[in-house]
């Protein structure tokens, strides 16, 4: 089965509901192959994103809706905006996807990185849970360093 775009949002049903489990870093990928929680192999090419509850296919009887798989994330308690500001730099200047919430900032656990922003002093503790409603950081080219050139 090719699922080539999604038609709707989960919500209570009646119907048998398979899921096809993605990661998180997958949502963003034109083409997927994967096997649904019932054993079904399907095959998704879609424009855009995925995300948890998209419906893929449905008939009389079953619905294929994507879930999000939990991973490790890092999750860092902020208490300012001073520090949510201090915080965002240092994990933007990783290139690191984020999900930012009310007084909590996560991003996908590296040990480097958690034990980094420990050192600085950010209260930090590792999770596991699903990585969704995140922003996602394009990583793009560019330098540290100051360039000087002659007139």
């Amino acid at each position: 089965m090719i699922a080539e775009k999604i038609i709707g949002k989960l919500g209570k049903t009646e119907k048998t509901v398979d899921y096809v489990k993605i990661e998180w870093f997958e949502r963003d990928k034109k083409i997927l192959r994967k096997i649904t929680s019932s054993g079904e192999e399907i095959g998704i090419r879609t424009e855009s994103a995925l995300n948890e509850g998209d419906i893929l296919y449905e008939d009389e009887n079953k619905i294929i809706a994507v879930e999000i798989a939990p991973c490790s994330l890092i999750s860092v308690s902020v208490n300012s905006m001073q520090e949510m500001g201090r915080l965002c730099f240092e994990l933007g200047n990783r290139h690191l996807s984020l999900s930012i919430g009310e007084n909590t900032v996560k991003c996908p656990f590296d040990e480097p990185t958690f034990f980094y922003l420990g050192k600085l002093g950010f209260e930090v503790r590792k999770v596991y849970e699903k990585f969704d409603g995140y922003i996602e950081c394009k990583a793009h080219t560019h330098t540290h360093g100051h360039s000087h050139h002659d007139e």
